[in-house]
């Protein structure tokens, strides 16, 4: 069985040109960081986004690599949850980056796209504090149960629980 890999190609003009045609307002701007593309999404469309990559057979973005976060503590709003996607079978890949409501703390899962989500978005919850609405067992997973905080947020004591 001799398989060959397409060659990575930078397809981040194409992928957002199809976003604002199929999900007009999703996509806020184009971004890079370290070489790598990142489309920062309005939340209020980011399930709309997910499965459009997924399954457009352009994008086939098959693959939920990683959920991330970032603390932008005295910036509002202070979170943003990060997406990595790839597609394996096109040898993609993109990063999606949402904003975090201050308000709610709250944004959608991706469970229903991507099942790998299940454990990413709850290591997140535990160590951040971002609630994913409508995922099916969110809960601590790295932390005790009984643990007070969240200790990937900037503003956690380097102490730790005293």
């Amino acid at each position: 069985d001799h398989r060959v890999i397409k060659e990575r190609r930078d397809v981040s003009e194409a992928l957002k040109a199809s976003l604002e045609e199929k999900v007009p307002g999703a996509v806020l701007e184009l971004l890079r960081s370290r070489g790598e593309p990142y489309l920062r999404v309005n939340p209020d469309f980011l399930l709309e986004v997910g499965r459009h990559l997924r399954d457009d057979p352009r994008w086939g973005f098959d693959f939920l690599a990683l959920v991330s976060a970032g603390d932008w503590m005295g910036k509002s709003p202070r979170f943003e949850v990060v997406y990595h996607l790839r597609s394996l079978s096109n040898n993609l890949r993109i990063g999606l980056k949402t904003a975090v409501p201050d308000d709610t703390l709250k944004v959608p899962s991706v469970y229903s796209l991507w099942k790998t989500a299940d454990w990413l978005e709850r290591e997140v919850y535990d160590l951040f504090g971002i609630h994913f609405s409508d995922h099916p067992n969110l809960k601590r997973i790295m932390m005790p149960d009984d643990w007070e905080g969240h200790p990937y947020r900037k503003d956690f004591p380097l102490a730790g629980r005293g």
